[in-house]
């Protein structure tokens, strides 16, 4: 049977997601699972939680705990699949010194994960440790698949391809709720949706909607101009408008899609903010309910009363399910771009269709995007790519060439400001960032 390793295993609630699911698929019980992470107490709790899921489910599970970086090899070794789903620097301090030093020089966010200011020094102090894991993984499991559900994904992806021998495959649930998520308040129920997804992570785009034979836009579109003119359409407005804009539908939500753009959150026009119902410090106010939150949870979690689990749609059980059994599964997948989208970088990391089966993971052809989907992914891949490049080297003047390059950043800042806000973070984040020079 397989051995899954669980690094950020801390994270008791998607801990119990991914593992519960993979608990419920007859292909990996009895696997051996190893439990990894750096916070001794939050280790403790997923330990727990996890043996009782595994009475309950009755799937025969092996499962080992370890604790902290010199535990890390152990954890490792001999690991089929490792999947990764850590947050280094937690919510404080790091998250909330993301967001307070830009508020400072005028610059608002709204999750700060993927791009942006925020998205730049989340890669710059999560790619260190996670090219930490290849070199572990390189020693003592290196024909192991690495699934990385950590943002941001593109970058993350991007590095541990580029600086390691380590195959690496980036999970995000954006893509198999895109389609729900705008035919829902449209009230537009198909009866044979047919749908295709490619781009980057966070901003992929839904090239084809049909039902069977009939495309599905032309009368998404009419819906949302009459839906956005007569105000009954409140959410999800930002991405509705890049729709009508663009002609594709984007996977990731419009509090996202708001600061990968220089359009909706502007100092100079702050009407956007109500009219497109931009929820600025959204990330903060999740953490902070989250915090508030977890104590209720973990009385439900961490016990001794047996658990239930019913399978998600999280890609990451059925992608080790379908190399075990070599019954193909089809997902979005995030992954260098080897030629796959002709019209983006080949350093570009892509979301594509993917395939997995027993030789592993197949991504499929794109082709071209349309034009206008490449252009704007561009915009956001320059950023990536330059935050990456950044770390592989070691040059400082990268990062900020990438916060140069930002959409929303350069449309708020000038670059001594940029350059200065830059410093800050540097400063504020310390020896959570490697030093560049």
């Amino acid at each position: 049977m397989p051995k899954i390793a669980y690094l950020g295993a801390g994270s008791t609630v998607f801990a119990k997601t991914v593992l519960g699911d993979c608990m419920c698929s007859e292909a990996l019980k009895g696997s051996e699972v190893a439990l990894y992470d750096i916070d001794a107490e939050r280790l403790k709790d997923s330990e727990k939680m996890v043996r009782n899921l595994n009475r309950t489910l009755k799937s025969g599970m092996t499962i080992e705990a370890y604790l902290g970086v010199p535990q890390r090899k152990a954890a490792l070794r001999g690991a089929d699949y490792v999947v990764n789903s850590i947050q280094v620097g937690g919510y404080k301090p790091s998250t909330v010194i993301d967001f307070e030093i830009p508020k400072k020089y005028g610059l608002r966010q709204t999750i700060a994960d993927t791009l942006g200011i925020g998205g730049i020094f989340r890669a710059l102090r999560t790619l260190p440790v996670m090219l930490g894991f290849a070199r572990d993984m390189e020693a003592v499991c290196p024909d192991a698949l690495f699934l990385n559900y950590t943002n941001p994904m593109s970058m993350l992806v991007m590095g541990m391809s580029r600086g390691s021998g380590i195959r690496t495959v980036g999970l995000c649930h954006s893509v198999q709720v895109c389609a729900g998520s705008l035919l829902g308040p449209l009230g537009i129920k198909p009866e044979k949706l047919q749908w295709k997804v490619a781009g980057i992570n966070h901003q992929g785009w839904l090239l084809e909607l049909r039902d069977g034979d009939r495309d599905l836009y032309p009368e998404i579109k009419a819906a949302c101009r009459k839906g956005m003119k007569d105000g009954t359409l409140k959410n999800n407005l930002v991405r509705l408008e890049i729709m009508l804009r663009f002609g594709y539908y984007l996977t990731e939500s419009s509090e996202h899609s708001a600061e990968y753009t220089p359009w909706f959150i502007k100092s100079r026009y702050p009407e956007l903010i109500e009219q497109f119902n931009i929820p600025l410090d959204e990330y903060p106010r999740r953490c902070e309910a989250q915090i508030a939150k977890w104590e209720k949870m973990r009385g439900e979690l961490v016990t001794d009363k047996p658990l239930q689990h019913f399978r998600s749609s999280e890609y990451c059980s059925s992608i080790m399910e379908a190399i075990e059994t070599n019954v193909p599964f089809k997902f979005g997948g995030n992954v260098m771009n080897t030629g796959l989208i002709a019209n983006l970088p080949a350093k570009a990391c892509v979301e594509v269709p993917c395939i997995a089966d027993r030789t592993g993971i197949t991504p499929t052809y794109v082709g071209d995007l349309p034009e206008q989907c490449a252009a704007l992914n561009r915009t956001n891949v320059n950023v990536q790519i330059l935050t990456v490049e950044a770390l592989l080297t070691g040059k400082k003047d990268l990062v900020y060439q990438a916060a140069m390059l930002d959409p929303h950043t350069a449309a708020e800042l000038s670059i001594a400001d940029i350059i200065r806000l830059c410093d800050d973070l540097f400063a504020a984040h310390g020896k959570m960032i490697p030093r560049l020079k």
